[in-house]
């Protein structure tokens, strides 16, 4: 499959796309973030306001991604996420009714249902945990100082009692005692993704048995292709049965990667994830990068990638399958 480019300006930012991806159950898998707020802002009213901002791009359902932390710190913050979601299920057992919520005692104030989930506001299926079990070699825009060696006891103090909402969990298959851990996490239930990684062709392998079903950004923050060692890049280009997550946006990857990237993969198994972080805005495309020009995380949400790359000549059907059913199949959904 080949494109070709419609039209000139079609990255700046200042050009709207023709599709609408509406009546669909459009997924994020890979969000810490958007319109200046993310997990790490420490309030359950920041996660509702990104699941509000998402919404209003066209997203559906959302999988918070949390940055590599202390383990405490990281619990923290998955506190926080089960709050946002047990308020916006209350939130639309509320609106469901008309009334409120009949287990929980009334209040001389009580809140309306769109306190809690607003209409269009995506909805939050868990968190993905992108750390702390990653190569320091490999951060990327990630705090190395806070990653940790792969252990039973780490991983255990780190989920102990958020299995229901850890849906998603990156590692680098590399690091000692990592396949271990990948198949306890996926013993948990827990989709195991290799990112952040300095894997060879063969250790991505051997994290694929272990458990591991998704690369996390193909191409970015991992060892890249190399004509005699293909490395984990290789691996997610060419395993038939492991899915790859792709940051579509217009900086992360060249178009003719992303061209190379479809003429190969099953498209069954391409993710299209936004990687957005608080600086991400709305609406716009502006690369979002750091003083020394590091990409920070994605320019723009899953709908608006997947508008573009229609727009650029990919198959509309592999595009839309890309926000859909992919990212629900790896999920289980």
């Amino acid at each position: 499959m080949s494109f070709q480019v419609k039209a000139a300006g079609h990255a700046s930012g200042s050009s709207r796309f023709l599709l609408s991806f509406v009546n669909m159950d459009v997924i994020d898998l890979h969000t810490h973030g958007i319109a200046g707020r993310d997990t790490r802002c420490g309030h359950v009213e920041d996660l509702l306001a990104i699941a509000e901002a998402q919404g209003a791009a066209g997203v559906s359902s959302i999988v918070l991604s949390l940055y590599p932390a202390a383990i405490p710190v990281m619990r923290g913050q998955l506190v926080l996420v089960r709050e946002a979601m047990e308020r916006q299920e209350r939130g639309s057992r509320f609106e469901a009714r008309g009334t409120r919520n009949e287990e929980e005692p009334a209040t001389r104030n009580p809140q309306p249902a769109t306190a809690f989930a607003p209409p269009g506001a995506a909805r939050i299926l868990g968190a993905h945990l992108e750390g702390p079990f990653l190569n320091p070699s490999r951060a990327g825009a990630l705090d190395a100082a806070a990653f940790l060696r792969p252990s039973k006891a780490a991983f255990g103090e780190l989920i102990e009692g958020f299995e229901d909402i850890v849906k998603v969990m990156t590692v680098a298959p590399e690091l000692p005692d990592a396949l271990l851990l990948i198949g306890k996490a996926s013993e948990a239930g827990i989709v195991v993704a290799m990112g952040h990684s300095d894997a060879t062709y063969t250790e991505a392998q051997a994290g694929f048995k272990a458990g591991a079903r998704s690369v996390t950004h193909l191409f970015n923050a991992m060892r890249g292709f190399h004509h005699r060692e293909p490395g984990l890049a290789g691996f997610g280009l060419l395993d038939e049965q492991v899915y790859v997550e792709v940051v579509a946006d217009p900086y992360h990857l060249d178009m003719k990667t992303l061209d190379l990237l479809f003429r190969v993969k099953d498209p069954e198994r391409v993710i299209i994830v936004s990687d957005s972080v608080r600086e991400t805005k709305m609406g716009a495309d502006d690369a979002v990068r750091n003083a020394s020009s590091r990409l920070l995380g994605g320019s723009v949400t899953v709908a608006e990638a997947a508008e573009r790359l229609v727009y650029l000549g990919f198959p509309e059907e592999t595009v839309t399958g890309a926000i859909t059913t992919n990212p629900a199949r790896l999920l289980g959904l």
